[in-house]
């Protein structure tokens, strides 16, 4: 079983923790206690999440340390502790000696990124984490949290290996830019971080001095978020990438205790991101324009979905907001789900195969929600087959 079946179980069901539980904002809390206190019960037995918890993190054990000093790039600023990445959807220019500026091939990714191991790493750093944390959290191996605080040392604490916290240079384009806003979508996979962070408190090899840093790097990222150029250009766009904005915004937020700014901005999100974004019908109209549109389409949704989680925790109730024409979160799930289940053929354009299990999450989440039982048939129909999406196997939720 993936962890990533394990991921999905710990982020729905949203209800209200005691203070033994984990201080986590995508995952839940509550089923986490719930886990570990099985798992402390019967420490001869295993649930399927507490094995599925243990095999992840025995492979992510040997993973890392990773660092953005380990790029071959030097950023414009000189600095190599500065993040940089490369636009994935622009290619060398046909039309100049020098194939400069680079020009856009919207859904094609430029194998020419891979040059710069910034995001790579980067993404790998917070999965890894995750999954020992997760690991250490349910099993109390203090090798998983050992290997996981060492990782979180090398990205954000070590003075030789650390990142300073900003995205300047993240997605550049050749003979155009140094780096762009849009570049923050990047960092999404930091709210991963956050919850390690949370599951690691009371181990022997988490200490007061490494939750320290790590609030200081953050409420230092928070704050270039939120005043840099790149930040607000990110904050005002109109698609995913907004929506992953307040994503992290809002998240970060809750870490460093900021609950006033998580709140201001889950609000505003309603209007913001919901309203403008999500037609009467349901339809995205600025993922529907993507070449790669059903996935962009279930990508916002996954945003949109995850906002209305951490929404939950600062009184905000994004899942039932809904404009005097229509326009919710719910409608577009159920606009895409008939192209999902294969009930409708897909109109618009997709250069890849479309994966209709990316929409399991959003839909075992509705399920919870709303109290629909065709969204958990949904579901359980679109696991079959693909391995990311299964949690049949895990025997529902709490």
């Amino acid at each position: 079983m993936q962890l990533s079946f394990i991921l999905l179980l710990l982020s729905i069901s949203q209800t209200a923790a005691d203070a033994k539980s984990p201080r986590v904002f995508l995952l839940n809390a509550r089923v986490l206690q719930h886990e570990r206190q099985l798992a402390q019960a019967h420490p001869d037995k295993q649930s399927d999440v507490g094995q599925a918890a243990r095999a992840e993190a025995d492979k992510a054990i040997s993973a890392g340390p990773f660092s953005v000093m380990q790029k071959n790039a030097v950023p414009p600023s000189g600095d190599k502790h500065d993040y940089m990445s490369l636009a994935p959807y622009f290619w060398p220019n046909p039309n100049t000696p020098d194939h400069l500026p680079y020009v856009h091939r919207d859904g094609e990714r430029n194998p020419e990124i891979n040059q710069i191991v910034d995001h790579e790493t980067m993404s790998k750093m917070c999965s890894a984490a995750r999954a020992l944390a997760l690991g250490y959290y349910l099993t109390a191996n203090e090798d998983y949290a050992a290997r996981a605080a060492l990782l979180l040392r090398a990205w954000f604490l070590d003075s030789k290996t650390k990142m300073n916290p900003n995205l300047e240079f993240a997605q550049a384009i050749r003979g155009v830019n140094t780096g762009r806003g849009i570049g923050i979508i990047e960092s999404r996979g930091l709210t991963e971080v956050v919850d390690a962070i949370g599951l690691l408190e009371g181990s022997k090899n988490w200490t007061a001095e490494d939750e320290a840093g790590l609030r200081k790097w953050f409420t230092s990222f928070l704050d270039w978020l939120q005043t840099s150029k790149h930040g607000q250009d990110e904050s005002n766009a109109k698609n995913n990438h907004g929506s992953f904005y307040d994503d992290q915004v809002v998240d970060f937020a809750l870490f460093v205790g900021r609950r006033d700014l998580a709140h201001d901005i889950a609000s505003r999100a309603a209007q913001k991101r919901i309203a403008t974004q999500i037609e009467p019908d349901g339809k995205q109209p600025l993922e529907l324009a993507r070449t790669k549109s059903f996935g962009y389409s279930a990508f916002n949704l996954r945003a949109l979905t995850e906002l209305a989680r951490l929404g939950d925790q600062v009184g905000v109730d994004l899942w039932h907001f809904q404009t005097a024409d229509g326009r919710s979160i719910r409608k577009a799930l159920d606009y895409l789900l008939p192209y999902a289940m294969g009930e409708k053929q897909w109109p618009y354009k997709q250069i890849e195969e479309m994966r209709p299990d990316e929409l399991a999450g959003p839909l075992l989440e509705a399920a919870e929600v709303y109290k629909d039982p065709k969204y958990e048939a949904a579901a359980r129909k679109l696991s079959v087959g693909h391995r990311n999406v299964s949690l049949v196997s895990l025997g529902g939720w709490q």
